[in-house]
């Protein structure tokens, strides 16, 4: 049988901070057209649950010990070009603005923001991934 419904969406969540990627993780499982495909803690894991799950949706925190952020989007692009990355920082530093706008990212993110427009956030490119 055919379904209208919209596909779900392949999430990852890569950031070093337990209570964060624990949050994220709440907060995703609550949506019924999301399906969260893993949780990494540094860029390295990220790309290898990239090659493992090609997720959707990436929210990939800047800093992280073992690889950050920006040098894992761009590994991460050359594996599946498609896949649509949130950068995720609490950094006020100007200077993360600009590498992210030359870095392989598709939205910028800062960690204050609500819940709700994150997950908004997430939807909207995950349309875009899932439309190629």
């Amino acid at each position: 049988m055919l379904s209208c419904q919209h596909p779900l969406l392949r999430v990852l969540v890569v950031d070093d901070h337990e209570l964060t990627r624990f949050s994220l993780k709440l907060a995703f499982q609550s949506q019924a057209n999301i399906e969260l495909v893993g949780l990494a803690s540094n860029g390295q894991e990220a790309i290898e649950m990239v090659e493992r799950h090609r997720p959707d949706v990436i929210i990939l925190d800047l800093q992280m010990p073992v690889l950050d952020g920006l040098s894992a989007s761009t590994q991460i692009k050359h594996i599946d070009p498609h896949t649509q990355i949130i950068a995720y920082s609490s950094v006020e530093d100007p200077q993360i603005e600009v590498m992210s706008q030359t870095a392989r990212i598709d939205a910028f993110c800062k960690k204050d923001t609500a819940t709700q427009e994150l997950i908004a956030l997430v939807t909207q490119l995950g349309q875009r991934a899932v439309s190629h």
